[in-house]
């Protein structure tokens, strides 16, 4: 029963050793081999509202619901994207990090917009065909 016990817990800790490894392997990917994005992409409930390039700095003024009620300030300063303010009541959108490499976003839920970063447009690509 010693021995039974002993091969159980030393292939739990071959379990746990490949989970950490994938896991680190992932981190890594995620933060060293992810292109910097060239453009950033607005959406208002799923529609486009305009394409901005990141190597120019603006400030976008987004404006979207019921006669145009809900505001965001999209800011492009530095090759970065972020929400400057927002009318949004939680305020998540403002307190994310700024966005630069290819797939990021930042999403207002309650106004409805999504920001996403993407290489040369290709935001307009779908992820699945059916």
């Amino acid at each position: 029963m010693k021995k039974e016990i002993t091969k159980k817990h030393r292939n739990d800790i071959i379990l746990i050793v490949c989970v950490l490894f994938v896991a680190t392997v992932g981190i890594v990917y995620l933060n060293f081999f992810r292109s910097t994005g060239d453009t950033v992409t607005v959406t208002v409930d799923g529609t486009e509202y305009g394409v901005y390039p990141l190597a120019q700095d603006r400030t976008e003024d987004i404006y979207s619901g019921e006669d145009n009620l809900n505001h965001n300030r999209l800011v492009i300063s530095d090759g970065k994207a972020y929400m400057g303010c927002a009318s949004c009541p939680d305020g998540i959108c403002v307190a994310h990090k700024p966005v630069y490499r290819d797939g990021e976003s930042i999403i207002c839920l309650p106004n409805r917009v999504v920001v996403t970063v993407a290489v040369d447009g290709e935001a307009d690509t779908p992820d699945i065909i059916m």
